[in-house]
């Protein structure tokens, strides 16, 4: 199944360079995905393509009218059923590895990315189904956030990767920060690589990993540790 990202954005070029390398290139060449950027502002109203306004009430900052979000949300919509149509907003849900799980599983999904002050609470209550955060801060647009999130779906589709495996062993997969990793040479300025790691004994090389991973989690991240615990 190839899964498609439609992306909405008042400043497409923000988007371009990051989603064209790397990865997400990968998974678009391997026919695995299929990511499109949409220009808000060529829906945009007026001779000069607005697609911003002051907000009623009052106030600083400017915000994402309606008019040209839903004339884009349409089109796209007619074209083809969306599993989710995802707003990336500061007061959204906090992305987490749980989340690009299930949604890596979709088909069809659309990102809104917002600006400025945000977008027109209407298009919220209207189209949107799914509103995700990527930290408690505020980027100058929802653009970086789109690029987080389509990176962390890609590279869960089979085949994307070089090793499939490596996905499944990242850190918070299994709720665990991933443990030390060491590559050549085996002694770097007095620091020797773990002896374990050298012996080819592969049962205790991963009974040293967890045990490191419990405790690098421990020590940096207690909570992710107690909600493993809770789980279980």
């Amino acid at each position: 199944m190839k899964m498609r990202i439609d992306i909405i954005s008042a400043v497409p070029q923000l988007l371009e360079s990051p989603l064209q390398n790397s990865i997400p290139a990968r998974a678009v060449e391997k026919g695995l995905a299929e990511v499109c950027i949409h220009n808000l502002h060529d829906y945009g109203l007026g001779k000069y393509k607005q697609v911003d306004d002051y907000q009623f009430g009052g106030g600083a900052g400017m915000v994402l009218m309606p008019e040209p979000l839903a004339a884009c949300i349409e089109t796209l919509k007619a074209e083809r059923d969306y599993d989710e149509i995802i707003y990336l907003t500061p007061d959204g849900s906090t992305l987490d590895q749980s989340t690009c799980n299930t949604l890596s599983l979709c088909k069809n999904l659309m990102l809104i990315c917002g600006h400025y002050k945000g977008i027109d609470q209407r298009i919220r209550d209207l189209y949107v189904t799914c509103e995700i955060s990527i930290g408690d801060y505020v980027l100058s647009g929802g653009e970086i956030a789109a690029i987080v999130l389509t990176d962390s779906l890609l590279r869960l589709i089979p085949g994307v990767l070089g090793n499939e495996e490596s996905a499944l062993t990242d850190t918070f997969q299994d709720g665990l920060l991933a443990p030390p990793l060491y590559t050549r040479p085996a002694e770097f300025k007095g620091i020797p690589v773990p002896e374990i790691l050298l012996s080819g004994d592969h049962k205790k090389i991963e009974e040293w990993r967890m045990e490191k991973a419990i405790e690098k989690t421990q020590s940096l991240r207690p909570d992710l540790w107690n909600d493993s615990v809770d789980e279980k």
